[in-house]
């Protein structure tokens, strides 16, 4: 069973189980589809966090990681001698070191059983051959044309040829980036076994052709999301450097299921931190469709979001502190009638909350130009509010992995002519402040957003699931998790269910706004409940009835074995298959 967030991925992925291929060599294949047909949510150029487990350990939950850490180069005392008082959205100089692909290989190598030509061939021939442009992907387009036509020119040629917009649903093609996938499969060829050959596609992208085109690029000075101009940072040692790796689970136990995240690196935690916090409360509480459930489940967030910016980052995280009981109680009892309006993060023995800087939204719309949150949105100078994709797995054989694959946007940097595809922008989450846990520091990780999510019962993979939606990722899931694993929903009923997020905490993305006691609504949370909240003292927006959360999911019984598959119907591209 797949389930993704573009029909092609999942489709690719699905013809890969068909054949005999497992849930590792399926997602691979999506992902690689992802970069092709969802180019303004996710590229080569970026990143991804996984997490999954196989047949062999299903007690086991793993993380992949392909979170590329800053550059050598890339130091406070650089970027603040540029003009910059934080890391720019758009350019080379936001770029993290590239970590989507070789986590991928990486994962195709240790646990899938295809070869890499093979895998690559779906993704491949979309970008030779052509594929629908989706409307969304030439409205981004279109919102960074003037940027692109001015000051990136490479970008330009690729996605505006002959200088005219593509149309929605007009065959694209992207061959340089064929190319670059026949490259990869080619320096294997020689190679005797199959981890040998795609072992050499890891050193072609590392050390070779990719990393040689990438780092000469970013030299040239170009418009970054400043409005001036500037050389990248990046070289080809820092793509040399980096290797995606394994790491172990941080967990929680909820109502009789194991929660399972990435490190504190990411904001996984805050999602645990949010379920220790409710777990206290009584299920009245906890019914995401009523107004006190809303209400207490928005105020949770705000304390633990508040904890991911004073304490989470690629740092040493005081996280079985945050993650006691104890802690949970204290941070429960503040949730009143009344919504917060204040920053508050908890305390640790021991450690300094860090405290960053709270700007007002509307403050810097005007000296700005920021085109504000979505999906996705995009301002002239090539910002957005970071959107992303997803992919979910599970097999016969009960392989389960869950990925939430971003960055690289081909409105992050300029287009690399050679590769057909552009840098990452995820360094724009680290703050140009020593003190900071997720501050500029070569080598170190940025703190993503992206958090996929596994559960696990009796010590087997029962669920995976995700969503893109930048700093929303986690809250949208949780509103999932409670009205599966307390409401007694279905994994389709709970998505298809009223979504709502706080923004009541300083966004991951330039330019780190916030909103004290915000909250985005889907209208068809109702008219009465939305009353409630304002009377408590919530900032509601009213989005569309279908406009926020985009998880898909997969499931699996381990009694009986039966797989399932759940997928998100708001903007009508997820998708869900399986038989």
């Amino acid at each position: 069973m797949v389930a993704s967030t573009h029909w092609t991925a999942t489709a690719s992925a699905q013809a890969v189980l068909e054949r005999g291929g497992n849930a590792f060599d399926a997602a691979v294949a999506g992902a690689f589809v992802l970069h092709v047909v969802e180019p303004h949510l996710n590229g080569p150029g970026g990143d991804l966090v996984g997490i999954f487990a196989t047949a062999l350990r299903p007690s086991e939950p793993v993380v992949l990681m392909g979170q590329g850490p800053a550059p050598r180069n890339a130091t406070i005392e650089h970027y603040r001698a540029q003009g910059f008082d934080l890391v720019p959205g758009a350019g080379a100089l936001a770029a993290a070191v590239p970590g989507a692909v070789d986590a991928w290989l990486m994962l195709l190598r240790d646990h899938g059983t295809w070869e890499l030509g093979e895998v690559l061939a779906f993704a491949r021939d979309y970008a030779r051959s052509g594929h629908p442009l989706l409307a969304k992907v030439r409205s981004t387009i279109d919102a960074v044309s003037e940027l692109f036509e001015h000051h990136w020119p490479s970008s330009a040629a690729l996605w505006m040829p002959d200088g005219v917009l593509p149309g929605a649903d007009e065959l694209f093609t992207n061959p340089a980036y064929a190319d670059t996938l026949d490259r990869l499969v080619a320096a294997g060829s020689e190679a005797d076994s199959r981890e040998a050959r795609i072992d050499a596609a890891r050193q072609a992208w590392s050390s070779g052709f990719v990393a040689e085109a990438a780092a000469r690029f970013a030299r040239e000075p170009h418009r970054h999301s400043s409005g001036t101009d500037h050389a990248g940072v990046i070289d080809e040692q820092d793509f040399a450097d980096f290797r995606a790796s394994y790491e172990p689970a941080t967990t929680l136990e909820f109502r009789g299921v194991t929660v399972a995240k990435s490190g504190a690196w990411g904001q996984g935690p805050a999602l645990l931190q949010s379920l220790a916090i409710l777990d206290g409360f009584d299920t009245t509480h906890l019914d995401p469709s009523t107004a006190v459930g809303a209400h207490t489940i928005i105020e949770a967030q705000k304390l633990s979001l508040a904890d991911r910016e004073a304490y989470y980052g690629d740092v040493e995280v005081p996280l079985t502190h945050l993650l006691s009981a104890e802690y949970a109680a204290q941070r429960r009892a503040l949730i009143t009638r009344s919504a917060s309006r204040e920053f508050r993060p908890g305390a640790v023995p021991g450690v300094t909350a860090y405290r960053p800087p709270l700007q007002s939204a509307v403050d810097l719309v005007e000296s700005t130009g920021f085109a504000g949150s979505g999906e996705p949105t995009v301002s002239p100078a090539g910002v957005t509010a970071g959107d992303t994709c997803h992919i979910d797995v599970v097999d016969r054989w009960g392989n389960m992995i869950s990925v939430t694959p971003s960055g690289g946007w081909l409105q992050s940097s300029p287009t690399i002519p050679e590769l057909g595809f552009c840098l990452g922008s995820r360094l724009q989450m680290m703050w140009l402040d020593p003190n900071a846990p997720s501050a500029l520091v070569p080598g170190r990780r940025p703190r993503t957003t992206l958090t996929p999510t596994m559960l696990f019962r009796d010590g087997h993979p029962i669920a995976a699931l995700g969503t893109p939606g930048g700093d929303q990722q986690d809250q949208w899931q949780l509103l999932y998790l409670l009205r599966t694993l307390v409401g007694g929903y279905s994994a389709q009923e709970a998505i298809d269910a009223p979504a709502f997020h706080t923004t009541s905490f300083p966004e991951s993305f330039w330019p780190r706004t916030w909103e004290p006691a915000g909250a985005v609504v889907e209208g068809r949370l109702g008219a009465a409940v939305i009353d409630e909240l304002r009377t408590r003292g919530h900032i509601v927006t009213v989005s569309g009835d279908w406009s926020l959360g985009r998880i898909s999911s997969v499931g699996r019984d381990p009694a009986s074995g039966l797989l399932t598959a759940a997928a998100n119907p708001r903007g009508a591209q997820g998708y869900a298959a399986g038989r």
